[in-house]
């Protein structure tokens, strides 16, 4: 699993200032720091590939919104004219590891300002937005650790541009709205198996994402893309949600985003790319985001082995999905009812309480004990789920719109304020400033009104240090031993650049699952140079032979 996240920026009293620019500073910046000067690679952007639809097409490049185009315009991603035999050879399997080194290093626009951080993460511009791509992970609590470093990662650039007198200041925003009609994505990804029918995913997750909003959403002043209505809703992202399903991303957002780009063996994984979801300060909602809905995919994962619990959740298909995801956003009380297509009517609770018991029956079914990870997250989905429904002040602590709720009804209530007051609209704005002493959630936490999950020292030590069980421990220790030989880095691939070396050397990381701690640390360790971990590694019982 892993989370993107776009930030919100700003330069104080410049609202017109250029967000790609003042984005670059900021990637720019931390990329500077000495900690990251070696480590200075490229995006290794072949095996990108944008244009591919989990539907089993390609779209066709010219009729794609520029903003779908995030492959290498110089070596760009197959077309939807492009027959399978015409691919690329780097993008097929088995394709030489071997790269010619360029005579003249490609220009690279300083507007793409990007770099690969030593946790394995990745923290870029994409869209006028600094984004920060968390490393891999496998539990949830990992997800809340590396999702608070690259909080952490960001406030620290910001206050780099600070102290540099020829750049502006910059503010950054961990939500998903700017007040002004302009929404940015916090997007999930889960790594799922292969064989799970992308039909399936659409029937079973769609109910699933539209109704969970009422414990991961961060909340919203204003209804209506502009905010042109007053009032207070569950999600920053509803009212940009306008289709069941597609490939977009900026425009016509859906619910189940068909980006098939597993950034893993293809024959083996899909990436489930979810774009539904806000940004959450709230340790607890991000849990419990991206906790449920790894619990409802290993269902489907599963769903030969457990078919009474899976045919449950099937028949939890919405009459009008996208209608519903702006019902259930709009709704405080949580008493809305939806049309099911069976005829049923349930609540966004009651939807949700029928995903829970299904995954525990699931489990019962087909006799897995839940692990620690799981039984934490049933418990937790379990409590908020019923708090929710009987006493929702109770979960302020952990559901983020009730505790931005909480806060501007206080405000309210002192000031006498109605909906519509630009007061609320800014207190909206620094509930999620990232700076301490300005942040309104920062407050909260500091007064112990919210709920943690991680500690202050575990976060600070993943601003540095990557995950241990995926393939990002490899991928980040490699970059802070070896970062001055590396010239690029992907998700699935590092390419070496070593001195006196004929070419170029990639090594690629199809499998999330090895180049993990165990796996590769005693390789690491033995090597004293990107030389000799590259000749161990190509050895018949090396990294890339055994994946």
């Amino acid at each position: 699993m892993g989370i993107e996240t776009e930030y919100g920026i700003a330069e104080p009293g410049r609202p017109m200032a250029n967000p790609m620019l003042l984005s670059s500073y900021v990637v720019a910046a931390y990329a500077g720091t000495q900690l990251h000067r070696a480590a200075r690679a490229r995006w290794d952007y072949d095996d990108e590939d944008p244009l591919q639809d989990a539907r089993g097409f390609h779209l066709d490049r010219a009729s794609a919104h520029p903003s779908v185009l995030t492959d290498d315009p110089a070596h760009p991603a197959p077309s939807g004219d492009t027959a399978p035999g015409d691919v690329p050879a780097r993008r097929r399997p088995g394709a030489p590891q071997s790269r010619p080194r360029l005579p003249v290093e490609e220009y690279e626009d300083p507007g793409a300002a990007n770099v690969i951080l030593t946790n394995g993460a990745r923290l870029y511009v994409d869209h006028a937005h600094p984004e920060y791509s968390s490393p891999e992970v496998t539990s949830p609590r990992d997800i809340v650790t590396w999702d608070k470093a690259g909080e952490e990662v960001m406030l620290r650039a910001a206050r780099i541009v600070a102290v540099n007198p020829a750049l502006p200041d910059v503010t950054l925003y961990k939500n998903n709205v700017d007040g002004k009609g302009a929404t940015y994505g916090t997007h999930e990804n889960y790594l799922v198996d292969r064989a799970v029918p992308f039909a399936e995913i659409v029937d079973v997750l769609t109910p699933f994402f539209v109704t969970r909003t009422v414990f991961t959403g961060a909340g919203r002043v204003g209804i209506g893309p502009v905010g042109q209505l007053a009032g207070f809703q569950l999600a920053q992202r509803a009212d940009y949600i306008e289709a069941e399903v597609g490939l977009e991303t900026t425009l016509r957002r859906p619910i189940i985003n068909t980006r098939d780009e597993p950034h893993a063996d293809p024959e083996r994984w899909r990436r489930l790319h979810v774009i539904i979801g806000d940004a959450n300060m709230l340790e607890v909602a991000t849990f419990l985001k991206v906790g449920t809905s790894s619990l409802v995919l290993w269902l489907l994962e599963h769903r030969d082995a457990v078919p009474h619990a899976v045919a449950a959740v099937r028949s939890l298909r919405l009459v009008e999905p996208v209608g519903a995801v702006q019902l259930v956003s709009r709704d405080l009380t949580m008493t809305t009812r939806l049309a099911l297509a069976d005829g049923r009517r349930l609540t966004a609770l009651e939807i949700q309480r029928c995903y829970l018991e299904a995954v525990r029956s699931g489990l019962e079914e087909a006799a897995t004990p839940p692990d620690a990870a799981t039984a934490e997250v049933l418990d937790r989905w379990e409590s908020v789920l019923t708090r929710l429904a009987t006493d929702p002040a109770s979960c302020a602590r952990e559901v983020e719109w009730l505790a931005k709720l909480r806060l501007l009804e206080g405000l309210r209530r002192r000031d006498h304020l109605s909906w519509d007051h630009p007061r609320l609209a800014a207190v909206d704005i620094q509930w999620s400033d990232l700076r301490p002493e300005r942040g309104l959630y920062h407050r909260l936490l500091e007064a112990g009104a919210v709920e943690r999950l991680v500690d202050a020292e575990a976060v600070s030590r993943a601003v540095h240090e990557p995950p241990t069980d995926t393939r990002a421990y490899f991928r980040g220790r490699a970059l802070a031993r070896f970062g001055a030989e590396i010239s690029a880095a992907s998700w699935d691939s590092l390419i070496f650049d070593v001195p006196g070396a004929a070419t170029l050397q990639r090594v690629a990381m199809r499998d999330p699952w090895r180049g993990t701690e165990a796996h590769v640390r005693e390789l690491l360790d033995s090597s004293g140079a990107a030389s000799e971990l590259l000749e161990k590694l190509m050895g018949p019982r090396g990294f890339t032979g055994a994946a």
